[in-house]
């Protein structure tokens, strides 16, 4: 069977949605939007503490893993990728996180001109719904009336707001704001949330646009390979998916414009590499023939690699506590019926910090993620002692992975090698966030509580059992970027340039965080939506100028 669209998105997560809203506004144009999960019914999706069921659930999770990482003593972990539309905005941590202003000015250096903080901004404000430190909008460096709706957290903890002030007396300030250009401080984290409620792409850009008639959404299509003309162009003209409960139904959808790829930055490089595009000699390792030898697909990969530092505590309230108690549940749960507050509304986490590994740094290098509880991993239940967890991740590591297809089928998951690390400068900034961490904890502010590490453990003293402690404690923090990187021709890994057309490949753009030539300085979800604000306006941009 044959369709044919104007313009053809492949993914509904986080960039896809807002493709597909910004794309349809014509009413002219015909869209069609794929995505190979399914719809994003599930409840507790849309329950902010739910991430804890949706994280490693078949239903709305890949649930795939990384090859075992030396850098990791030799541990495979999972790799949480959204399952569902809206895509990881579904299930993540719902932090609402810009960067900082020297990741885009950094980019625009590199040979990416157009992508520098000041030229950036207008996008993140162009979708931004913010209600921040009044709970309205009066701060120009915020946009207001968007789809993007960003509040303030529902709660406060006793236990984080005493880490905040150890934070400052360990040299790190109070902040209220992360999101505007320089993030150094410590302070609680604003979210996606409207009233208490999860608030996705899927909401917030594909439900409006769904009504409309140009729009075609399809789940549970699995892009085969990409559709190309063979009158010597190569031009992308489509793309051919599996369907159906065994992907036993083969269909093709052809465009008269473009096909954007905005499947993320293991989908994205997944589809090109099935299509016979990518690094050649791995291609034909995987069984598939190349057609079109592109180093870069599938390099580059970065990653946040958050170390969860976990201390035990007295005389406090903490999440573990009242979760393990059936009256605690109860409260929690006729809170938030009645009143969409209470635990039950948190993001993974609440509290946020920005500090640097060392005072030569020009600008933050660590990002904190700070909880008034403590488990083991994602899934399984909290400890049944009160404690808290400090994560801290190396916002710029300079370890660089891949991702590589082993099968010519869309059904089986790729290689994620993410080669977490693997330089002696990563394993420095791990070694100095541990004994930051350890600092901050000492301080005067917490002392009332008693702190006792847990994890990694206060045994672990010098540089090398750090890094070797690191590799034990360290997992991802859902961040992954760069697999499809932008950048000059004179690059070689460069699969994009400036305007996210895929070089070698006209009718091909690629609009997602795989992009990214170097991963932000912080959480990735809404430098990604940014990317897809920008990416639809060039766009538009050709489609006018043709």
């Amino acid at each position: 069977m044959d369709e044919r669209f104007d313009y053809i998105v492949v993914g509904a997560g986080t960039a896809g949605c807002l493709l597909a809203n910004r794309l349809s506004a014509d009413p002219s144009v015909r869209v069609l939007l794929l995505e190979a999960g399914g719809r994003d019914d599930y409840v507790w999706i849309h329950i902010p503490v739910g991430y804890l069921y949706c994280i490693g659930n078949p239903r709305t999770d890949w649930l795939y893993k990384t090859e075992p990482e030396a850098g990791l003593g030799g541990r495979s972990i999972g790799y949480p990728r959204g399952k569902v539309l809206g895509g990881c905005s579904s299930i993540n941590g719902m932090i609402y996180m810009r960067g900082q202003r020297a990741d885009y000015d950094g980019w625009a250096a590199a040979g990416n001109p157009g992508w520098s903080w000041d030229e950036v901004l207008p996008y993140f404000r162009k979708h931004e719904n913010w209600h921040g430190l009044d709970g309205g909008g009066n701060d120009p460096l915020h946009g207001h009336g968007g789809e993007w709706r960003v509040e303030r957290q529902r709660l406060r903890w006793d236990l984080l707001d005493a880490f905040r002030e150890a934070a400052a007396q360990t040299g790190i300030p109070h902040s209220d704001d992360f999101n505007r250009g320089d993030n150094f401080g410590c302070g609680y984290f604003e979210v996606n949330q409207r009233g208490g409620v999860r608030w996705n792409a899927a909401k917030a850009f594909l439900r409006p646009a769904k009504r409309r008639p140009n729009l075609k959404v399809v789940t549970g299509a699995h892009v085969q390979r990409l559709l190309r003309r063979d009158d010597g162009s190569g031009r992308v003209v489509g793309v051919e998916c599996r369907l159906g409960p065994q992907l036993a139904e083969t269909r093709t959808y052809h465009c008269t414009h473009e096909v954007v790829l905005a499947a993320g930055a293991i989908g994205t490089p997944q589809i090109l590499q099935l299509s016979g595009i990518g690094p050649s000699a791995a291609l034909q390792q995987a069984g598939v023939t190349p057609t079109v030898d592109m180093p870069g697909v599938g390099e580059n990969l970065q990653d946040h690699l958050q170390l969860r530092m976990i201390y035990r505590v007295s005389n406090v309230r903490t999440l573990n506590h009242q979760a393990n108690s059936l009256i605690g549940k109860a409260q929690m749960g006729f809170q938030y019926l009645l009143q969409r507050r209470g635990p039950m509304t948190m993001a993974p986490s609440q509290l946020g910090a920005f500090a640097k590994s060392d005072a030569g740094v020009a600008s933050a290098d660590l990002e904190y993620h700070v909880q008034p509880l403590s488990l083991d991993r994602f899934g399984e239940p909290l400890h049944r002692f009160p404690a808290f967890t400090a994560s801290v991740c190396n916002l710029r590591p300079t370890s660089r992975g891949r991702v590589r297809i082993v099968a010519p089928n869309p059904d089986t998951a790729p290689k994620i090698m993410p080669n977490y690390l693997a330089t002696d400068e990563d394993r420095r900034v791990a070694a100095a966030a541990i004994k930051l961490t350890r600092r901050i904890v000492a301080a005067d502010a917490l002392k009332r509580y008693q702190p006792q590490e847990y994890l990694p453990g206060a045994e672990f003293q010098t540089e090398g059992e750090l890094a070797l402690a690191a590799g034990q404690i360290g997992t991802t923090i859902f961040h992954p970027v760069g697999t499809c990187k932008m950048g000059p021709a004179s690059d070689p890994l460069a699969v994009v340039d400036h305007r996210l057309q895929c070089r070698k490949l006209p009718g091909l753009r690629i609009a997602d965080a795989s992009v990214m030539p170097t991963i932000t300085s912080g959480n990735t979800n809404s430098p990604t939506l940014m990317i897809a604000e920008k990416a639809a306006q060039m766009i538009l941009e050709d489609r006018r100028a043709s």
